[in-house]
């Protein structure tokens, strides 16, 4: 766990955050800016989805195994953010899976809670905010990480400086656990690349449409409002 001024100043640039106008449902007030941060992304990807589907470049097996090993080494995190927002019984369940498919997943390379039925039950800290009564803030698109919000990027953040893993870790442990979490998004990233290609492809304003796949489905898992778009950016994006 980090330093702690170092998340107060981390919340402290949360409260600059500026406030929608009333009755104005995407506040985007840095479109020049994010446009321009939008095409650099879409230029890393142009090669997904552009006309024929390839399907996935990572083998199966192999891509199942990174994400299983990234998404355990990520569950102390969410389990503290579980807490941080007075769900205790997600927090348990978590760490049950945590424990679980630590001791007998080989360390998260496989998953045995979810063949009990054991699920995740996620959280991160922009969710965390959202509990506590913070504003969305302007909707932001960040270098290769992508859509996202002023909350959000607080929120990604955070999860960073307090993410309980490093305590318990040595150095040469937490490099596998960091190398782990950044293999398992490229093969994230692998698993819905034609889909996120169509997305930034086909749509007459790319832009507007991955703001708005983002927002909606970023909204529904905070509950504030009905997800109406399934999102292909979920694994790539909704997981800060």
């Amino acid at each position: 766990m980090k330093s702690p001024f170092a998340i107060c100043l981390t919340l402290s640039l949360l409260g600059a955050c500026s406030v929608a106008p009333e009755g104005v449902s995407v506040h985007d007030p840095y479109e020049a800016r994010n446009r321009s941060v939008h095409a650099f992304n879409k230029n890393l990807t142009g090669g997904l989805g552009s006309g024929e589907s390839s399907g996935p470049r990572i083998p199966a097996p192999i891509s199942e195994r990174v994400i299983d090993f990234a998404d355990n080494v990520a569950l102390p995190g969410v389990i503290l953010n579980n807490t941080l927002q007075g769900d205790l019984s997600a927090a348990g369940s978590n760490s049950l899976r945590f424990l679980i498919n630590s001791v007998f997943g080989l360390f998260g390379v496989f998953d045995p809670s979810d063949i009990i039925g054991l699920e995740e039950i996620d959280a991160d800290f922009g969710q965390t905010l959202s509990v506590w009564g913070a504003p969305e803030g302007a909707y932001l698109e960040l270098p290769l990480i992508g859509p996202s919000t002023e909350r959000d990027t607080a929120g990604m953040i955070v999860d960073v400086l307090i993410d309980p893993l490093g305590t318990f870790l040595n150095e040469d442990q937490l490099l596998v656990a960091s190398v782990g979490s950044l293999a398992g998004r490229v093969a994230k990233i692998d698993q819905v690349g034609d889909t996120i290609g169509d997305v930034l492809n086909e749509s007459a304003d790319s832009y507007t449409q991955a703001q708005l796949i983002y927002l909606q489905n970023r909204r529904f898992e905070i509950g504030a409002e009905a997800a109406e778009v399934a999102d292909p950016y979920a694994d790539l994006y909704g997981d800060p």
